[in-house]
């Protein structure tokens, strides 16, 4: 059996030691992390295969699939052998592996703590380089009816605009919602602004009968309840 680290081609590897032929004849559960982005990039260089590219991609993101998740298609494209539509190859199959774990704890997923709410926003805002502002819209079990991105920003800040979110809650029926919105630096301290915003919207929430349940601060290895800490 030739062995794949010594042999820049593919094609002239055992054919169980292609990742093609390897997915097919052991199962998608037999391949490594690189021997699947190999697959995805379909080829490498002159001199390095796809799997020794994909092993470089791994490495750039210091073997973590999480960390590989926050790179941009021009972060991947200044990896030897990886172009554009390598790139966008990976950054979509990232993309739908977090829709998928998003697509899992959808359905009618029930609000009784704020942990609740930090594991269904996660996939939308864990690693992202951005703020942003969602409101998550309850019905009257606390059950979910929708969770919508309202605005989206900077490093330091983004926009979230009161009547766009109470718009959002009335077209949706909404009975309560809850506040959301990241700190990409990991401080979960609120800001004035942050502290400024909620005190508004719960006042508009009371006027509209939608009551706002709580705002969130999230960072990607923790949060932060308004309601928890009793700034709500």
């Amino acid at each position: 059996m030739s062995e794949p680290g010594n042999n820049l081609n593919i094609l002239s590897w055992a054919e169980e030691d292609r990742p093609r032929e390897k997915l097919l004849l052991k199962g998608k559960a037999a391949l490594s992390d690189a021997e699947l982005i190999a697959i995805l990039i379909g080829s490498g260089t002159r001199s390095l295969s796809a799997v020794d590219v994909a092993k470089m991609i791994l490495a750039k993101a210091n073997n973590n699939l999480n960390e590989l998740a926050r790179f941009s298609v021009n972060d991947l494209k200044k990896i030897k052998g990886i172009g554009e539509a390598k790139a966008i190859a990976i950054v979509s199959a990232l993309e739908l592996g977090r829709r998928r774990k998003e697509s899992e704890v959808m359905e009618k997923f029930k609000i009784s703590c704020s942990n609740d709410i930090y594991q269904l926003i996660k996939p939308d805002l864990m690693d992202l380089p951005k703020e942003e502002f969602w409101v998550l819209l309850l019905n009257r079990a606390n059950r979910l009816i929708k969770k919508e991105r309202i605005s989206s920003g900077g490093v330091s800040g983004t926009v979230a605009d009161p009547k766009i979110i109470f718009k959002a809650a009335l077209e949706q029926y909404a009975s309560s919602i809850i506040l959301v919105h990241n700190h990409p630096s990991g401080n979960l301290t609120p800001s004035k602004a942050d502290l400024d915003l909620t005190n508004k919207m719960k006042g508009a929430g009371q006027l509209l009968e939608i009551p706002v349940l709580d705002h969130i601060i999230f960072g990607d290895h923790g949060y932060l309840s308004f309601a928890d800490e009793g700034l709500l």
